[in-house]
């Protein structure tokens, strides 16, 4: 359940403590230090003891355990409750893969609750203790780097999801005769599904913009995640664009080819038609006592069949 914890001072990480009571106790004493535990899908009987040292809030750990919430921002108290939805792009199945990330953020500790496997971080927490200058601005310069490893990530969906509407859309308007329907409707859902754990985290970012130290580190992730978000409804749009191409080719697919049968059915039924003519059983029939009345009748399918199945070609039936 519990994958680290740490008690930083002044941006330094300090021995690691032999409880998170005791880490907790530490970072209270010391004015300039906090604690950061990190759990991994916890149920609610292993969160009962992060509860109660922490003093979290109930509906925020209901929302911590259960997962499956937008991302949000939420103050209960002196504590902030942050939920991010981290991703990546599994691009042989062309799928976005979603975790969840809930931040406990009070003014002398830190709790991340991960689920799914996008939401590591490890390489996050490795990251900010090189880099104690950043650090020492306290719990705030964890979110920061947990929302900016997010953020980093969706840019990385974004390439995998460029790369295969690029191919989406070179397929629809090739001249080949497959339908993509379903490859664009699943793609489609996926940049939706993506769509949602990312447009919610604008406005929050836009507030933590403006207040405090790290303002000028929350703008700057803040200008990513709008470009991420823009790109992701120019995607959409793209899609639904492209869907409705390849629908438009298979309807004049179909139009060619119900041409193409009605224009073969024409040919053949001019023979079909003599033929039945001449195959009635009536005694007095001008053309059966003629000597070259076969060959004529012949004639007559083949110039006609011919005359029709050029007339059809120049009108681009054929």
């Amino acid at each position: 359940m519990i994958v680290d914890c740490g008690v930083y001072e002044h941006g330094a990480r300090l021995p690691d403590p032999a409880t998170i009571r005791e880490a907790l106790k530490t970072a209270c004493d010391r004015p300039d230090a906090f604690v950061w535990v990190g759990l991994h899908e916890p149920d609610f009987e292993e969160f009962d003891e992060i509860q109660e040292i922490f003093d979290l809030h109930p509906l925020a750990v209901e929302d911590a355990v259960h997962a499956h919430q937008r991302p949000k921002v939420e103050r209960y108290g002196e504590t902030l409750f942050v939920v991010l939805i981290p991703a990546r792009y599994v691009d042989p199945e062309e799928v976005v893969e979603l975790g969840e990330l809930m931040l406990f953020i009070g003014d002398s500790f830190v709790v991340t609750v991960r689920h799914g496997p996008a939401s590591g971080l490890a390489e996050t927490r490795r990251d900010l203790e090189l880099d104690p200058e950043r650090l020492r601005n306290g719990p705030m310069s964890v979110l920061h780097g947990v929302m900016d490893k997010v953020v980093d990530d969706y840019h990385l969906v974004i390439a995998g999801l460029e790369t295969d509407i690029d191919e989406i859309e070179s397929a629809v308007f090739s001249t080949d005769r497959q339908n993509h329907a379903e490859r664009i409707f699943k793609l489609k859902r996926e940049v939706l599904d993506f769509r949602r754990g990312v447009r919610p985290l604008v406005e929050p970012l836009a507030d933590f913009a403006d207040d405090g130290v790290l303002d000028a580190y929350f703008r700057d992730v803040h200008d990513h995640v709008l470009r991420v978000a823009e790109r992701v409804d120019a995607y959409e749009a793209l899609l639904t664009s492209a869907l409705n191409a390849n629908l438009a080719q298979v309807g004049v697919r179909q139009n060619e080819d119900m041409r193409k049968i009605s224009a073969w059915v024409a040919i053949l039924a001019v023979p079909t038609m003599v033929a039945g003519i001449y195959g009635m059983n009536f005694d007095h029939m001008p053309e059966l006592q003629w000597r070259y009345g076969y060959y004529g009748v012949l004639g007559v399918m083949v110039t006609a069949c011919v005359g029709l199945f050029f007339f059809f070609r120049r009108r681009g039936w054929l």
